[in-house]
């Protein structure tokens, strides 16, 4: 523990490591939520827990962003953030649907994907 602190500490104090854009980071995060999804989908052989782990991290992250979006000072365009903001909503009742086994997970693997790709300015967001 101490030594993956002092290595974070050390890569954060680095002047040369590379400042990333809020969207790049949103991209990142984005992916990993949607990784996660996607290989608890496609291991079974793991049971449901893993599932609802990556429900629980990519709703979570959703969360983040509806929060961040709902600022009266976010600099997004108004319509783009009531759309992420709905997008949020469906998420959590989607999500739940899947816990609830009643959906598959594939829509939430689709709404990020699209997302990645408005981030990446490649359109199909929101």
């Amino acid at each position: 523990m101490i030594a993956q602190s002092a290595a974070a500490q050390a890569a954060y104090a680095r002047p040369e490591a590379p400042q990333r854009s809020p969207r790049a980071l949103e991209y990142d995060l984005l992916a990993r939520a949607t990784k996660a999804l996607s290989d608890a989908a496609n291991r079974p052989s793991d049971g449901f827990t893993s599932l609802v782990a990556a429900l629980d991290a990519n709703l979570r992250l959703w969360s983040t962003l509806a929060a961040d979006v709902a600022e009266s000072g976010n600099g997004l365009p108004p319509k783009l953030r009531a759309q992420l903001f709905y997008l949020y909503e469906f998420t959590a009742q989607h999500s739940r649907a899947v816990r609830e086994r009643r959906a598959s997970v594939d829509v939430l693997i689709d709404i990020n994907t699209a997302v990645m790709r408005g981030l990446r300015g490649q359109g199909g967001a929101a």
